[in-house]
């Protein structure tokens, strides 16, 4: 199966070991995985702003570079969302083109939707390398693709070694939502002030938070509220449970 990674601008920029562990875990799953490095940004900002021509010109470069992707897999359920949702709308008067976006949208998946939805994946053999506590904020952009967090949540528990919490209002916006935090700043601190208050009160050492706007907006919660509580994605975890598994195999543990 070949899969083509969308890595998306946040997580290229910001957190490249996660587009890393998407490729590590995709790989041991089976899939051949390529890289086209002529993407670029989806056109989201840009949608988001009132910006339709700008993101119409992100969007024919995006259906240009995956047009010969068998699957194209990303880590962010926001960008995903961009291209499923929206790509088609942008070029409803233009017939070829809304073909060829409508052709992209039902080949492209968020990564925990490709793995539980197309590869069917099962953890249940891989351990984490030490105990873990993890909680889960479902993100706003999962609604968009109609997923909910179970999928998520099943895999982590699948996990030797993870034990889960749930966080109260584990669905509630955490306040990012792109420029929203820029045009809304008081309200968007008090939103993620409440999301990390919800996580810590968990007791978990990880929350599990994926996509790249809202896991940066989360981290820098915890930060600046002194919470010692980890942000991850969970292709990172997954990729730490493979690694460690694979070494006690060597070992013949």
């Amino acid at each position: 199966m070949r899969v083509s990674l969308f890595v998306a601008c946040l997580t290229d920029l910001f957190a490249p070991d996660v587009g890393m562990a998407v490729v590590k875990t995709l790989e041991h799953f089976g899939c051949e995985v390529d890289f086209p490095v002529a993407q670029t940004c989806c056109g989201q900002p840009a949608y988001n702003n009132g910006f339709p021509a700008d993101a119409r010109t992100l969007a024919a470069r995006m259906l240009d570079v995956f047009q010969n992707s068998e699957y194209v897999v990303t880590p962010s359920g926001s960008c995903c969302a961009m291209i499923r949702a929206h790509y088609p709308e942008l070029f409803h008067d233009d017939p070829r083109q809304h073909d060829r976006a409508v052709d992209l949208a039902a080949r492209s998946y968020e990564y925990v939707e490709f793995l539980t939805k197309i590869l069917k994946v099962g953890l249940t053999g891989l351990s984490l390398p030490e105990d873990e506590k993890f909680t889960y904020h479902y993100t706003c952009h999962l609604r968009t693709l109609g997923a909910s967090g179970a999928p998520a949540i099943g895999l982590l528990k699948q996990l030797g070694g993870a034990s889960y919490s749930e966080m109260e209002k584990a669905d509630q916006c955490c306040g990012f939502g792109g420029t929203f935090a820029i045009k809304y700043s008081d309200i968007s601190g008090a939103m993620v002030r409440d999301k990390v208050q919800c996580g810590a009160a968990t007791g978990a050492d990880t929350m599990i938070v994926n996509d790249g706007g809202c896991a940066m907006n989360i981290s820098g919660g915890c930060h600046r509220q002194g919470v010692p509580m980890k942000v991850r994605h969970i292709s990172q975890i997954i990729a730490a449970a493979i690694d460690h598994s694979a070494g006690k195999r060597k070992v013949g543990v």
